[in-house]
């Protein structure tokens, strides 16, 4: 059998809170996945990712200069190499089923079919694994979505749903919108690749009818123009979310709701004070470890 290809762990140690989301952005450029770590004692992060030996180095230079940059916080890339027979294996032992809520279970494509016990059975790539579930943002926009499930299916029962996952990544937020409601769900990311995935898993889901995947830069796509969503997943960074908070409220339907993700708990005011003078009302805050997820109603 031949070998794999050359492969590599970075190992960024001693992060605090606030410079998390800067350096995951800055290792997700390169890396398909994020794995944090926290120190108890220090109250600091361990970031680890892989990727192909060599692969992107100067986007990851750059990548992480840029973090530094704007969190003030200097981290050195620590780089290991690992086979890939023996990350693929881990990864696949450290991504598995998992039943989130009352209604979902996430099952990884090297999980064979199972019972069910009655939930919604999503399939995915442990290959793929960002956007799986297992992050704190992830499962708290899915608890999020859970709570909120029934309203945006019957804001209007001239009309479906209008719902949107931005910045979907593997698309899970917007499937699990998809099978819940049996409705159309819209999924954006400004990442070609990731596009691809939230498509494939869309296909592999028997949803590929209801859900569409398309490249998006935010809200700066002008087919989105004029267009009002009644749900809005958004699980990316502190600093994007304030800055797209206006374009946000532009966006959605009156009576619409924003499940926000992707931030600290240290995060949370800043990115709460945006929405309030964009006219959004905080409906509930929900705390997952260090990470909170809000949602908000126009």
């Amino acid at each position: 059998m031949g070998r794999g290809p050359a492969l590599e762990t970075i190992t960024l140690s001693g992060i605090p809170d606030e410079a998390v989301p800067a350096y995951e952005a800055a290792l997700e450029s390169v890396c398909r996945s994020v794995a944090f770590t926290l120190d108890e004692a220090t109250g600091h992060w361990t970031l680890e990712a892989v990727r192909g030996r060599g692969v992107k180095e100067a986007e990851l230079q750059a990548a992480l200069a840029l973090a530094a940059a704007v969190t003030g916080h200097a981290a050195e890339a620590a780089r290991s190499p690992v086979e890939a027979e023996g990350w693929l294996a881990r990864t696949a032992q450290a991504f598995p089923e998992q039943r989130i809520g009352r209604r979902l279970l996430l099952r990884p494509t090297h999980v064979p079919d199972g019972p069910s016990g009655g939930r919604i059975v999503l399939r995915l790539d442990a290959g793929l694994a960002f956007g799986s579930g297992e992050h704190n943002s992830t499962r708290g926009c899915l608890l999020a979505f859970e709570r909120l499930a029934p309203r945006p299916a019957r804001h209007d029962r001239r009309r479906s749903a209008r719902m949107l996952d931005l910045g979907a990544g593997s698309g899970v937020l917007g499937l699990y919108a998809a099978a819940w409601l049996k409705r159309p769900v819209l999924l954006t990311d400004i990442e070609p690749w990731s596009v691809r995935v939230a498509a494939q898993n869309a296909a592999m889901n028997g949803l590929k009818r209801l859900v569409c995947a398309r490249v998006a830069d935010g809200w700066r796509a002008r087919w989105l123009k004029g267009r009002r969503f009644d749900l809005v997943f958004a699980n990316i960074l502190a600093r994007p979310l304030c800055a797209m908070a206006r374009s946000l409220a532009a966006h959605l339907a009156p009576g619409g709701v924003a499940v926000l993700a992707g931030l600290l708990g240290t995060q949370a005011a800043m990115v709460i004070a945006a929405h309030r003078r964009a006219g959004l009302r905080l409906l509930s805050r929900q705390d997952h470890g260090a990470w909170t997820t809000l949602v908000l109603r126009r």
